[in-house]
């Protein structure tokens, strides 16, 4: 069946493995993307929705590299949010409620018309390695398919065991069987494994819910979208979720059976993610708290099955509903599924470099929660890296790599290859130390020039991003050179219960204001001019309010930035004796000599390396 050699097979056809395999494809390697079941690509393991806090961001930022995230994520939309805009435009985050099973038609069929690209559905339980270098795999049926590179992306499928209650059974999520083999082939190969856990709450019949009882959770009523290109409309219809609380008589009842739950009875063992804890994580952690939100979630447009996100939890299935009967709104409800939790192994990812290639094996990649994280964004995000570095590396090409002030994406991946994770990474605004820069409306400015350089963003992508620059630079030229008329002035602060001006000055001092913003400008009719004359729209005045509001932020943030590439420029030497440096501590021999950072910035942000190693760092290879 395969006669042939592949320039990049993926294996596993989750997240990150659908963009890995779409941005291999697109640049022009021929690629396989190999997955147990075809029916389930990109399938939604968890809640259906993409973006949130950072995680939007994240989704801007794979758009504007040319993946299809952002894009699937419009066309299969439900409900848009833009949360945090009661804060800077640092927090800004994009949010979609998702349908569930359009989410996965949508990217079947974008990559069912991607040129390059071949399916087969089978488990791989095996990797060809000649000279520590991978040269394809070995499926279940003894099938052998050679590839000059193999990205890895099995999600919580690897040796997956699901737990209910004191029931445990193996298993990649509910309904699918776990992968196995994979795990003890990477571990005969040197590799180190661990193990993860992650879990999820029941589905439910939306017909038995009570919404009145709940508090509607309606979508915003002027809906933008995720994708930076025109192939995406913002929704006009939306779908409400709902908002109900638990008690402590849900607390009470869910106690009960904390005898049996995996998470206190020793069945599970392993690391379940911390910013998203099982609702019997909840009550034991926060036992002072007398109720949790519930966030109800509709599955999709035609389905009535309801996601209950809040309540994940492993407990007995017969102490789940007994609990949810509890919840305003929930007395008649009826289950479609119990919540479950899943252990699965992982791979710590300090045992990769940068462009998510293997250390120890070469031409060979790993993406998504293979490397510990844990979401649908962080899984995308290193899927398309892992995509385009396979491609390069096909072609014996050096990396594309992303600092930790171009993006979200260059954060994620610098933290997972430096620091490691012993828990499910999630990414949170607060990770980025440049998150000023790294804004989810400026994610295609910073990137798509980039993309579009590497072959992967379209011409057309690429004058979109020249145009908006174009436009918003004169637009701020427009604003920082002309002045407003004092009636019209005046008349908004006084609306605003600002101080008046008594003469005349620029608009951009005017929108400089904290409480003034580019909606209070739009009806002065030099503004309204304006815009209408240069067919100007709302994302070009809204670059133009950041640039002029948060001036003073991102310029010092770029500076800083500025510094850090000074010491990336740094380079350290692959043949560097650490050992030979008497200064340098045990501990950062150690790391050093383990971690294998490519330059002085990234030996700096190692942790346990402080500023004297650096300092001694410095002047060895100064000498």
């Amino acid at each position: 069946m395969f006669d042939s050699s592949f320039d990049v097979i993926v294996v596993g056809a989750g997240h990150a493995g659908c963009e890995a395999a779409a941005a291999a494809a697109n640049l022009g390697s021929k690629t396989l993307l190999i997955t147990m079941n075809l029916q389930n690509m990109a399938q939604m393991s968890c809640n259906p929705a993409m973006g949130g806090i950072a995680k939007g961001q994240i989704i801007r930022e794979i758009d504007a590299l040319g993946g299809y995230s952002g894009v699937v994520s419009d066309k299969s939309a439900i409900q848009y949010k833009m949360l945090n805009q009661s804060k800077g435009p640092a927090m800004w985050s994009p949010r979609v409620q998702s349908d569930r099973s359009l989410f996965t038609l949508e990217w079947r069929s974008l990559l069912e018309q991607t040129p390059n690209l071949d399916f087969y559905q089978e488990m791989v339980t095996d990797l060809l390695v000649e000279k520590e270098q991978v040269v394809g795999v070995i499926t279940s049926l003894g099938l052998k398919i050679y590839s000059k590179t193999v990205i890895l992306t099995n999600g919580t499928f690897l040796n997956g065991l699901i737990h209910i209650g004191e029931k445990n059974f193996g298993g990649g999520r509910a309904g699918e069987k776990a992968a196995t083999g994979l795990t003890a082939a990477l571990e005969r190969l040197g590799f180190i494994s661990g193990r993860m856990k992650t879990g999820t709450p029941p589905r439910v019949d939306g017909r038995s819910l009570d919404y009145s009882k709940m508090e509607e959770q309606p979508g915003d009523e002027n809906p933008s979208k995720f994708s930076f290109s025109s192939d995406t409309q913002p929704l006009k219809v939306q779908r409400s979720c709902h908002i109900t609380h638990t008690n402590e008589t849900v607390h009470d009842l869910l106690r009960t059976g904390f005898d049996r739950s995996p998470m206190f009875n020793g069945a599970i063992k392993s690391t379940g993610p911390r910013y998203c804890p099982s609702i019997e994580d909840k009550i034991n952690r926060f036992s002072e708290k007398s109720q949790h939100q519930i966030f109800v979630e509709p599955e999709g447009w035609n389905t009535v099955e309801v996601y209950v996100n809040g309540f994940s939890t492993s407990l007995p299935d017969e102490v789940q509903y007994k609990a949810l009967k509890q919840v305003p709104g929930f007395e008649k409800v009826k289950f479609f599924r119990p919540g479950y939790a899943i252990e699965y192994d992982y791979f710590p990812p300090t045992q990769l470099f940068h462009s998510l290639e293997t250390k120890r094996i070469q031409n060979l990649f790993f993406a998504g929660q293979i490397n510990g994280t844990t979401g649908y964004e962080e899984a995308g995000a290193q899927g398309i890296m892992a995509g385009i570095n396979a491609h390069l590396k096909a072609l014996d090409q050096g990396p594309f790599l992303l600092g930790r002030e171009e993006a979200y994406i260059g954060v994620l991946i610098d933290d997972l290859i430096l620091k490691g994770t012993e828990e499910p990474y999630r990414m949170f605004t607060s990770r980025a130390e440049y998150r000023t820069l790294l804004r989810q409306d400026n994610a295609d400015l910073r990137l798509t020039p980039k993309a579009h350089a590497l072959g992967l963003a379209s011409d057309s992508r690429m004058r979109a991003v020249e145009d908006k620059i174009k436009k918003s630079s004169e637009l701020v030229a427009f604003l920082k050179k002309t002045s407003f008329q004092l009636e019209e002035t005046n008349q908004l602060l006084s609306e605003k219960n600002e101080l008046q001006v008594k003469q005349t000055d620029k608009y951009a001092k005017l929108l400089s204001r904290p409480k003034i913003y580019r909606k209070d400008l739009m009806p002065f009719s030099a503004i309204h001019t304006y815009l209408n004359t240069h067919e100007m729209d709302d994302t070009i005045f809204e670059q133009a309010e950041i640039e002029i509001k948060y001036a003073g932020y991102i310029e010092k943030e770029k500076r800083t930035a500025d510094k850090l590439k000074r010491l990336e420029n740094i380079k350290i030497p692959k043949s560097f004796n650490y050992n030979a440096l008497a200064s340098l501590s045990h501990e950062a021999k150690e790391k050093l000599n383990k971690l294998q950072p490519t330059s002085l910035a990234q030996a700096s942000r190692i942790s346990g390396i402080n500023p004297s190693d650096i300092s001694v760092l410095l002047v060895s290879m100064g000498r």
